[in-house]
């Protein structure tokens, strides 16, 4: 379902929600429902997603992490010499994108029992983190100057 929506009233009264407005409008394109998938949140700043990939090889499958993109790309190779008398397994190729936050990872993938299991973990950077500021509570006392002019002694 394609919905046209007009973000522009929204884009010239803010600033820095570009990325925002960007995903909205991409978020039709990922309407193909195949192949299935599962995410899950393992914890604070853990996520896992199962991509269903039964019949797929390892070396028929590519994960690319580009800048907040996760794109897994399925192909098998065309074999001519098969003749199909019913072909139930939907082994079509495949392109599947998943939008990541800032700071999000992949930490490692495995296929196992026609899965394909990504691991990823959010790390936020120490510069980013939130720290406390100490406050000084010793007030200072401005220097007293002296203006130089006659000095009468």
């Amino acid at each position: 379902m394609r919905t046209n929506l007009d973000f522009s009233p929204f884009s010239r009264s803010s600033i820095g929600f570009d990325r925002i407005f960007e995903l909205l409008e991409n978020a039709s394109l990922n309407a193909d429902n195949w192949p299935p998938y599962n995410i899950v949140k393992l914890g604070e700043d853990a996520y896992r997603i199962a991509i269903v990939v039964a019949g797929f090889a390892e070396d028929e499958l590519t994960i690319t992490h580009e800048a907040n993109k996760l794109v897994v790309n399925g192909a098998k190779p065309e074999n001519e010499e098969v003749q199909y008398l019913h072909q139930g397994l939907a082994l079509r190729p495949f392109v599947r994108r998943f939008e990541l936050a800032d700071h999000v990872l992949v930490e490692g993938a495995k296929l196992e029992n026609g899965l394909l299991v990504i691991d990823l973990k959010k790390e936020i950077p120490e510069e980013m983190k939130p720290r406390r500021i100490a406050i000084k509570s010793e007030m200072t006392k401005p220097a007293s100057k002296q203006i130089e002019g006659d000095k009468a002694a």
